[in-house]
């Protein structure tokens, strides 16, 4: 999974370095290609085995709702395949580029199954704005984890602290 954001620059050819995080992310599942994406404000980038389960899951969808057609028209026909080079970047071809906003720098930040890539002052927009919504937002999701609890039971006694053993 991918986690983490780094900043780089996009070269005049528009060729962004991958992280080398994420690279050896890639190359444990086998995978030398991003599919690239328009998603939102951003360029998504998935290695190709998770773009081919998206796939999947996108073709068991109702083929008929329209919904389901946007989607997948969109998310399809911009799609471009992306090797990466022997230095570890990626061609960004121009379209997806422009469709991003991308200039000369670029945020890659890891989405647990892809990668996006984001212009840097589109990026703080979209943090300032998640952490409002997230401050109004009730998700039922506890974080910090809260530790979990000793079970006792009838047949258990409490644990006793380690550091310091009593005698009965």
């Amino acid at each position: 999974m991918f986690k983490g954001s780094y900043r780089h620059r996009i070269d005049p050819k528009g060729r962004l370095p991958v992280p080398a995080a994420f690279r050896r992310i890639l190359a444990e599942g086998g995978s030398s290609t991003l599919v690239v994406t328009l998603l939102d404000q951003c360029l998504a980038a998935y290695p190709t085995h998770e773009w081919s389960r998206l796939e999947s899951q996108l073709v068991a969808l109702p083929p008929f709702s329209r919904p389901v057609k946007a989607l997948s028209r969109l998310l399809s026909s911009r799609a471009m395949d992306c090797p990466l080079d022997v230095q570890g970047r990626i061609l960004l071809p121009a379209p997806l580029r422009a469709a991003a906003r991308l200039g000369r720098e670029a945020v890659v930040a890891g989405v647990l199954n892809r990668l996006e890539i984001w212009d840097p002052e589109s990026w703080s927009t979209f943090l300032a704005e998640s952490e409002r919504i997230l401050e109004d937002a009730s998700l039922d999701v506890a974080w910090p984890v809260p530790p979990a609890v000793p079970v006792s039971g009838p047949s258990r006694r409490p644990a006793r602290p380690q550091g310091n053993p009593s005698r009965q």
